[in-house]
């Protein structure tokens, strides 16, 4: 085999190599940060197929978009689990490639929220946190155990500790931007937290929340999990959630 030959099978092999270092590691498929404009999205063009009168399928979409201002949203309402979700956006640092980035996001949410008048009157957030799945089911593993210890601290929550007086009742399809000041617990240990969050307001009977706020691990008690392949987690991490909310 000439030099030639062995110089371009080696190129070959180095490309081939590198083609798969990019598409098994580097390429990252990770959501992109919550926005309103996705979780809207999510909601207004869900869809659920159910059984017709004479036995076919028949498709209902979900709330379409409107401009008509609201009249009352006092009272209960529940979380739509269907297009909510909450979880986590770290960046990890991996042996021989760089920073990648991980989310790991859940639908196994609890609680709700009330209106009186103008005013969000309570908020209660319940996160099953040991239902965390992200792209890696070996990172997810071992959460249980590492990091944010799943097994030991199942539960996250965030519980509105001030209302949020809106001022007046917003038009559905009009975005709103708040801050809630309440209670978060993390990891077994609660801290008092401002999350800026964006709302609107789908039609009269549905709700969306999103928001994220940056977790300094410390504060917490969460030792970043590393090992032989990760080599370290960017701190702070952020917290991300997506809520739709419905009346009870």
């Amino acid at each position: 085999m000439s030099r030639k030959t062995v110089l371009i099978s080696v190129v070959v092999v180095v490309a081939l190599a590198a083609a798969g270092i990019w598409y098994f590691v580097l390429r990252s498929d990770a959501p992109p940060p919550v926005s309103l404009d996705s979780a809207v999205e999510s909601v207004t063009e869900s869809t659920t197929t159910t059984e017709g009168p004479s036995g076919g399928e028949t498709t209902t979409t979900g709330a379409a978009p409107s401009t008509a201002a609201a009249t009352d949203l006092d009272g209960d309402w529940a979380i739509d689990t269907t297009a909510s979700f909450a979880g986590y956006r770290v960046k990890e640092e991996l042996a021989s490639i760089g920073f990648t980035e991980a989310v790991g996001r859940t639908s196994d949410l609890a609680g709700g929220l009330t209106m009186a008048g103008t005013s969000l009157a309570a908020v209660v957030v319940e996160v099953d946190m040991t239902t965390l799945q992200s792209d890696s089911s070996r990172r997810d593993g071992a959460l249980g155990s590492r990091g944010l210890e799943t097994d030991t601290y199942p539960t996250a929550t965030f519980v509105l500790s001030e209302p949020i007086d809106l001022g007046s009742l917003p038009a559905v399809g009009e975005p709103v931007t708040a801050d809630a000041v309440g209670d978060l617990t993390l990891h077994g240990v609660t801290k008092s937290v401002t999350i800026p969050l964006e709302a609107q307001l789908v039609d009269e009977t549905t709700i969306v929340v999103v928001g994220s706020l940056e977790v300094a691990f410390a504060d917490y008690g969460i030792e970043a999990p590393t090992g032989f392949s990760v080599l370290a987690i960017e701190d702070p991490g952020t917290l991300e959630l997506q809520v739709a909310f419905v009346r009870g």
